[in-house]
């Protein structure tokens, strides 16, 4: 990953995310811990890329295993299906960009070569999701499916955080609460130290066009 010294400015993501096609590069917005600038960027805590590729794994059967293992007493629901989209998925992505950026003005922009978003998570060993899966490139796989189905694009990094534009979100409480299902699988810190069951977390990602993680 090539990461700018300084912070980025308006409009530089959604430049790169435009210039993606030709220089192979995907743009992340960098936060740190501490807001420091250092971790885990320039402190060592980045690993070796993924030796295996997010296009080994299949979505659905990553989402399931991790679901029985965060919510056990509970059945999984199986994918959700394809969101209707709202918006052109690059376009709310820069768009998003910029208002994280308007947000968090500190934050700095690294360059991951990857051929999709997705994909950037293994590309440049981030360990983020350490203690819920040392796997990352099987979270990948999930944020494929979800760029393909809810038009998700990455645009923003930290060193246990991620943040995506959704371009297709759940119209309804009841495709919400199957994308909550899909939220506690990839993340359930989320919700289990978030408002505590999926039900209410349902409600928070109800026509929410931005999904934030964090894993403790």
């Amino acid at each position: 990953m090539w990461i700018s010294d300084a912070p980025a400015t308006p409009g530089s993501w959604a430049a790169a995310r435009a210039d993606h096609h030709r220089s192979g590069l995907w743009p992340l917005l960098l936060d740190s811990l501490d807001r420091d600038g250092q971790r885990p960027w320039e402190s060592g805590e980045l690993g070796q890329p993924e030796t295996s590729a997010p296009d080994d794994y299949d979505a659905e059967t990553v989402l399931a295993h991790l679901f029985a293992v965060g919510a056990p007493d509970k059945g999984w629901p199986g994918l959700a299906p394809a969101g209707a989209l709202i918006a052109d998925p690059d376009d709310e992505a820069d768009r998003a960009a910029d208002a994280l950026l308007h947000r968090q003005p500190w934050l700095r922009i690294g360059f991951v070569p990857a051929p999709r978003g997705s994909d950037t998570l293994a590309a440049c060993g981030w360990h983020g999701p350490a203690n819920h899966t040392n796997n990352t490139a099987q979270l990948c796989a999930v944020l494929c499916s979800w760029e393909s189905r809810f038009g998700a694009r990455a645009i923003g990094l930290g060193f246990d955080t991620l943040t995506l534009s959704i371009a297709a979100p759940p119209r309804t409480i009841e495709e919400a609460l199957v994308i909550s299902a899909e939220h506690l699988a990839f993340c359930p810190d989320n919700i289990y130290q978030g408002p505590g069951a999926i039900g209410p977390y349902a409600k928070q990602v109800l026509e929410a066009r931005v999904w934030n993680f964090w894993w403790d």
